[in-house]
């Protein structure tokens, strides 16, 4: 039987795939290089290695036990606002990283709301600094993205079955049992294994709130051998150990997950009858309100320390946005000239294993890349030139997993339901992406972007490495401010960024969808 012949020329997308490869692996090469014979860990850095492994599976273990109350709430009740909060919830994965530590310092730091109110009940202060302090960070980041994911769960179960369910009078707890516990098993496992990865790989929380000897991990201890000691021997022996560790975290992440098992019905809308008694009720509003409250708290305090700070901006502040604006709009034009090649060539070919190869964003941190090509361009010219584009490039690396992920589905309803139309009329490669692939893919392409774009104007990452004081980004020069203990600015910094971050979003989310929608 004759292969049937493509529509898009899976070259580009190969192309495409293997700059990310040869991106990763030549840091890898220029890593390895600069490993020294006897170099070996001290005690310190093994220490950094179990707090990393420690905090992230804490951190990944709280978000996906307190998800699992909010999803089920979410899940069991309507209400006026249930739309916007389900669309809140995925707010914090757009936040700037430093932008919701500076929220989260402004409710539990020396000075903060809950600070205030114990020292007016007469009680000791608590203090955000140190272990605790980055997992409750990485909490308010990923109990959303994991809530998010159980609720899609939940919302697979047809509607019959809750009909029968009710028909047979079961209790909450049966209901539980019977219906929603076997779609818990399918999702929860997933959504540990890949919010464990994310914190591993985790840089600006434990910059910000770690620190100490007991609270550095291996990001922060590569970050400290480049910037403090300039010991680049030891700073490759760390980010080896870093991809060590993450690439394990993410083989055994895809080994222990279990298959997931679609249910069929016939698309009634689920009717729950086990949430008319009190108790649910009482307890699901109870869930709902605190991760509310949880949620939308530092964001408010944020936004009200920073409107007055806007007035006390530095002047270094401006050259920092334009350059951010730069780096996120180099970075989003990278990350659509690579994903829509990869997710074309991913969407004709049958080879699950090359979708993996994407997932190389997530395993190779973004300091590991910086610190390789630090030392592969360092032999030859300054890495400081290099500062932004090397960071406009890691950060598109960085969010082409979950661009392809977007993309994808997509792409294979389009070639599914218009190839073979397409092949008849003899459309091709370039005629085919403009007249049919990318008209049906543009929300796709908006929301794809915008995240990008949003993330990459956060980002303090591969720029802390690169950085001097005559090149800053936006989250940079916030942090440089913070530090400087220049709160009232800082607060100014991080409106202006957190306006900046979601402008950028919902401009390209709303390019897709406008198209989408007339």
């Amino acid at each position: 039987m004759a292969r049937r012949a493509e529509q898009v020329s899976p070259w580009p997308g190969i192309a495409a795939t293997g700059i990310l490869v040869a991106a990763i692996f030549a840091a890898f090469v220029a890593i390895g290089l600069r490993v020294e014979t006897g170099t070996g860990l001290r005690l310190a850095e093994w220490q950094a290695v179990r707090f990393t492994i420690w905090q992230a599976f804490l951190s990944a273990l709280f978000s996906v036990a307190l998800a699992v109350p909010v999803a089920r709430g979410l899940a069991r009740r309507r209400f006026p606002a249930h739309a916007l909060l389900v669309t809140l919830l995925g707010a914090p994965f757009i936040l700037p990283v430093i932008v919701a530590v500076l929220g989260i310092l402004a409710i539990f730091g020396r000075n903060g709301w809950v600070n205030l109110a114990l020292g007016a009940l007469g009680l000791p202060d608590v203090s955000i600094y140190g272990a605790h302090g980055v997992i409750l960070a990485h909490v308010f980041f990923n109990m959303p993205l994991a809530t998010r994911l159980i609720l899609q769960g939940w919302q697979t179960i047809p509607g019959e079955q809750f009909r029968l369910a009710g028909q047979l009078g079961l209790t909450p707890g049966a209901v539980f049992r019977t219906l929603e516990w076997p779609v818990l098993r399918q999702v929860v496992p997933g959504a540990f294994a890949l919010i464990f990865v994310i914190c591993l790989t985790s840089f600006a929380v434990a910059l910000t709130l770690g620190g100490g000897p007991r609270a550095t991990t291996i990001e922060l201890a590569i970050y400290q051998a480049f910037r403090f000691d300039f010991d680049l021997g030891r700073a490759a022996v760390l980010s080896l150990l870093q991809l060590a560790v993450a690439g394990c975290a993410a083989v055994m992440a895809l080994w222990i997950l279990p298959p997931i098992v679609l249910q069929t019905g016939r698309d009634r809308v689920q009717q729950r009858w086990d949430r008319r008694t009190w108790g649910p009720r009482v307890l699901d509003g109870f869930w709902i309100v605190a991760a509310a409250a949880f949620l939308l708290m530092p964001l408010l305090a944020v936004v009200l320390a920073g409107v007055p700070g806007l007035l006390q901006l530095p002047a270094s502040i401006w050259p920092a946005t334009g350059t951010s604006i730069w780096v996120a709009l180099v970075s989003t034009v990278l990350l659509v000239a690579l994903a829509l090649p990869i997710a074309a060539w991913l969407a004709q070919t049958k080879r699950g294993g090359a979708e993996t190869l994407t997932l190389l964003g997530l395993i190779a941190s973004p300091l590991m890349i910086g610190t390789g090509w630090f030392l592969l361009i360092f032999p030859w010219a300054s890495p400081v030139a290099f500062a932004l584009p090397v960071t406009a490039l890691v950060n598109a690396m960085m969010a082409l997993p979950f661009a392809v992920r977007i993309l994808l589905p997509a792409m294979r309803q389009v070639f599914r339901d218009y190839g073979r139309l397409g092949q008849s009329l003899g459309l091709r490669d370039v005629a085919f992406w403009r007249i049919v692939l990318l008209p049906r893919l543009r929300p796709q392409i908006g929301f794809a972007a915008g995240l990008t774009a949003a993330l990459s104007l956060g980002d303090l990452g591969v720029i802390a490495l690169f950085a001097d004081p005559d090149v800053a980004t936006l989250p940079l020069q916030m942090y440089r401010l913070m530090g400087s203990y220049r709160t009232e600015a800082a607060a100014g910094a991080a409106v202006l960024l957190l306006m900046l971050a979601f402008g950028m979003f919902w401009i390209c989310d709303m390019w897709g969808r406008r198209h989408a929608e007339g």
